[in-house]
C-alpha cells in the first residue's frame, strides 16, 4: 500500500508537470498543499454560486481527497467568514478566503518577476500558500506577508510555520503596506484593488516594482505591473493575462439601493449597451464612470452612482435602437458612451493597451502612451 506521503508526493508532481514553471517547479513539487487547504472546502450547492455545502476530509477517501487538493482550481476555504472546518451545513453567500488554483499563483509571482535575492511584500496572505512557495524559493527572510482577517491569518500562521517557514506574517489591512521591512523589490497584490494605495509607492524601492489586479466598481478588471521611479511615481502598463483575485475588502462598493428605472431625461443612445458585456469595453466604461455601480434588470442596463444618486438607465426602444434616461447631477451614460467609442476608434484594443501612471496625489490611466487620451481614477 503508498504511504499518504507518497501519494501527495505524486499528485504534487503531477500539478507541477501541469503548471509547467521551470522557475517555480521545485517548490510546487516540495511545498504541500494540503496544510493551506485544510481539513475541509467548501462546494457550491447543484450549481448554485451563493450556496456552498462544505465536504470534509474524513467524508471522503484518501485518493479522493489528494486529487481534490492537487486539481489546479481555486478551493473556497471560507464564506462570509465562516471556515469550511467550522461549517455544519450548507452555507449561503460570497466567498471570502481561498486557496487560489496553483497555476494562476504562479502567473502572479512570474509576472511580478520575483526571484532569489528579491525582498517581497505580498498583500493578502489568505491561506499561505503562495507565502509558502516564496519562502521556499527566496528564504523566509526575503517574504513579509499581510492579511486583514485574524482567522484566515492565523490558520496560514500555523500552516506555514508547521512547514518550518518563519516569513513576517501580519496582521493589518495590507492597503497600508508594512514599512518596518521596506523597502521592497517587488509587492504584489493577491486582492484586487480599486486604486493603487499610496502607501505602497512609497514602501517599494526605486526600480522596484509594483504588480496587482485592480477591479472597479462596475465589474472591470486589469493587471497593472509597474515600476517606481526615483521620485516616488510609479508607472507602467496593464498585463495581458486576465487575471485577478478577490476585492481587498475596503475596496468593495457601497451598497446598493433598489433603483427606479425611466427617470430623467430621455434620448436614443450612441451605443449598444450589450458592448458592456465585453470585458474591456466594461473596463473602458468604468474609466468614465468610476463611482457607478451596474446591474440589469431583463433588457435594461442600471448606472447608479450612490454618493450623488446619478443614473442611468437603457432598454431598446420600440423602433429599434436603445432609449437611455439619465437623472442626477452626472450623465453617466454620455460619459460612458464618449470613452466607448474613443476605444472602438482606436481599434477596440485589449486592457494591454492601457497604462496606469501613480502618484500619492493623482492617478490617471491613459490609451497608447502617457500622453494619450486619459482618464483619473478615484483619489
Amino acid at each position: 500500500m503508498v504511504a499518504v506521503n507518497d501519494t501527495a508526493a505524486r499528485f504534487r508532481r503531477a500539478l507541477a508537470d501541469a503548471v509547467g514553471s521551470p522557475g517555480w517547479r521545485t517548490a510546487l513539487e516540495e511545498v504541500p498543499r494540503e496544510p493551506f487547504v485544510g481539513d475541509a472546502i467548501y462546494l457550491t450547492d447543484n450549481g448554485q454560486p451563493d450556496r456552498w455545502t462544505p465536504i470534509h476530509r474524513d467524508a471522503v477517501g484518501d485518493d479522493d481527497w489528494w486529487r481534490l487538493v492537487y486539481t489546479d482550481e481555486t478551493l473556497v476555504t471560507q464564506v462570509e467568514g465562516v471556515l469550511a472546518e467550522n461549517a455544519t451545513g450548507t452555507v449561503t453567500g460570497s466567498s471570502t478566503s481561498s486557496s487560489t488554483l496553483p497555476s494562476l499563483v504562479v502567473r502572479m509571482l512570474e509576472a511580478a518577476g520575483i526571484d532569489k535575492g528579491d525582498a517581497v511584500l505580498e498583500i493578502g496572505t489568505g491561506t499561505g500558500y503562495s507565502t509558502a512557495l516564496m519562502c521556499h524559493r527566496l528564504g523566509e527572510a526575503a517574504v513579509t506577508s499581510i492579511e486583514y482577517d485574524p482567522a484566515v491569518a492565523e490558520r496560514a500562521r500555523k500552516a506555514i510555520t508547521g512547514l518550518g517557514y518563519a516569513p513576517t506574517l501580519v496582521v493589518a489591512d495590507g492597503l497600508h503596506g508594512h514599512p518596518d521591512n521596506a523597502p521592497y523589490d517587488r509587492l504584489i497584490g493577491t486582492c484586487a484593488v480599486r486604486t493603487i494605495p499610496a502607501a505602497w509607492l512609497s514602501q517599494v524601492r526605486a526600480g522596484g516594482t509594483l504588480t496587482t489586479p485592480t477591479w472597479g466598481w462596475m465589474g472591470g478588471v486589469a493587471f497593472a505591473h509597474l515600476t517606481v521611479n526615483d521620485d516616488g511615481e510609479a508607472s507602467g502598463r496593464f498585463l495581458p493575462d486576465d487575471l485577478y483575485f478577490m476585492r481587498a475588502r475596503s475596496h468593495m462598493p457601497p451598497p446598493r439601493p433598489p433603483v427606479l428605472t425611466g427617470i430623467g431625461e430621455a434620448r436614443e443612445s450612441r451605443i449598444d449597451p450589450a458592448l458592456l458585456e465585453n470585458e474591456t469595453a466594461l473596463f473602458v466604461a468604468q474609466l468614465a464612470v468610476p463611482a457607478a455601480q451596474r446591474s440589469s434588470a431583463e433588457e435594461t442596463t442600471i448606472l447608479l452612482d450612490v454618493a450623488t444618486g446619478s443614473r442611468a438607465d437603457t432598454r431598446p426602444a420600440p423602433g429599434g435602437g436603445w432609449i437611455v434616461h439619465q437623472h442626477g447631477p452626472h450623465r453617466l451614460w454620455d460619459a460612458v458612451e464618449d470613452a466607448v467609442l474613443l476605444w472602438q476608434d482606436a481599434g477596440s484594443p485589449h486592457q494591454s493597451a492601457f497604462g496606469l501612471t501613480a502618484t500619492r496625489e493623482k492617478q490617471r490611466v491613459w490609451l497608447g502612451e502617457p500622453g494619450g487620451p486619459s482618464w483619473d481614477l478615484p483619489a
